[in-house]
């Protein structure tokens, strides 16, 4: 049997490894400088251990040292922060943050789950965050030197964040903002679900399953689809908070179609978490994307192939072999005899139990 085996699996023969193709192409690059802020879109960005460079490292806090976000502060989309850190909004001037500036640090500050010390960015600022919400706020700088944010180690052991939510990149695809948009009564844009890394020319939804992008040879992970808070249904230009598109995206983008043994069945998704694989520095220097880059696919694995068996003559047993052909029709070798009787008609275990004790 054993040299049966391997005379057949010399037939059979291997396949080349296909190697993975561009899945889109990046269209947009965007960092939001300030948590909750709006973004800002770049040509191209530095890639460091925590994301982009100046990717959420200020987050404006109230006089708890709590965090103001979308959700929970006033509406923060009207401050458009541009490279150089000029923020602006209509009806205040315009406010300056120097980046070499001494600063003092404040403890205390608050983000989530996290707690610690930050760099407060003075007086002016305070001033201006507090004429905008009309409650004592601050604007504060993650420290980078000495604190340490880590992500959810149940998706991501050993990663790091400033004050993003919860990982340090999001990727989401023009594709599946178009597909909401055909069944939304008015369509959004996508600055409603703030994404870092924006693509294009891929199938909606298919980022979903992108496990192990490289994009200019960085390697990133999907790590977890993005659930959605109440953030996408702010308005971005006026403010104001609506019910859509989570109202629709909860027919079938949530817990209960996606995931329906979930306990939380109004969770819903939209966008790709990531992970850079690379070793990176805290500034990033010498690694980059830029727009234009295309993302190339390589699927993670989901399993591991334990076997792989054909069955030359049909219902008779089979033969494991390490290795095998693909065709039009299955695997080469693969049922291409069969045992009839006089008639032609095919026997098989059906009609013919001991057609199981034949080796070939």
């Amino acid at each position: 049997m054993e040299k049966a085996a391997g005379f057949l699996s010399s037939l059979l023969g291997g396949g080349e490894e296909v190697p993975p193709e561009p899945a889109a192409t990046v269209r947009s690059i965007l960092i939001y400088p300030i948590k909750s802020c709006r973004g800002i879109s770049v040509p191209q960005a530095p890639i460091t251990s925590t994301g982009f460079r100046w990717d959420r490292q200020w987050v404006v806090v109230n006089s708890k040292g709590r965090a103001y976000t979308q959700r929970v502060g006033g509406f923060l989309g009207g401050g458009a922060p541009p490279r150089r850190f000029l923020l602006g909004t209509p009806g205040m001037d315009p406010l300056k943050i120097p980046l070499s500036a001494e600063q003092a640090i404040i403890n205390d500050v608050s983000v989530w789950e996290w707690s610690g010390s930050a760099y407060d960015e003075g007086a002016e600022a305070a001033e201006w965050f507090s004429s905008y919400f009309g409650n004592p706020s601050r604007l504060v700088r993650f420290k980078e030197g000495s604190e340490i944010r880590p992500t959810n180690p149940d998706y991501a052991q050993g990663y790091k964040i400033m004050f993003t939510d919860c990982f340090p990149f999001l990727m989401a695809s023009q594709g599946s903002l178009d597909a909401l948009n055909e069944v939304l009564k008015e369509p959004v844009p996508m600055n409603r679900f703030r994404p870092n890394i924006l693509v294009d020319g891929c199938h909606p939804y298919s980022e979903d399953l992108w496990k192990t992008i490289k994009i200019n040879k960085l390697t990133f992970q999907g790590v977890k689809l993005c659930n959605r808070c109440k953030v996408p249904t702010i308005n971005q230009e006026n403010g104001i908070l609506g019910t859509e598109p989570t109202e629709t995206l909860l027919t079938f983008r949530s817990d209960e179609v996606l995931r329906p043994s979930h306990k939380n069945k109004r969770q819903v998704y939209f966008g790709q978490n990531l992970v850079c694989k690379e070793s990176l520095s805290a500034k990033g220097k010498g690694r980059i994307i830029k727009v234009s880059d295309p993302p190339w696919i390589r699927q993670a694995a989901a399993a591991t192939v334990k076997s792989i068996v054909v069955y030359p003559i049909k219902s008779c047993r089979g033969i494991s072999v390490p290795q095998a052909a693909i065709t039009s029709t299955g695997l080469r070798w693969d049922r291409p005899w069969l045992v009839m009787n006089s008639a032609g008609r095919a026997f098989t275990q059906r009609v013919e139990p001991k057609l199981a004790l034949i080796e070939v």
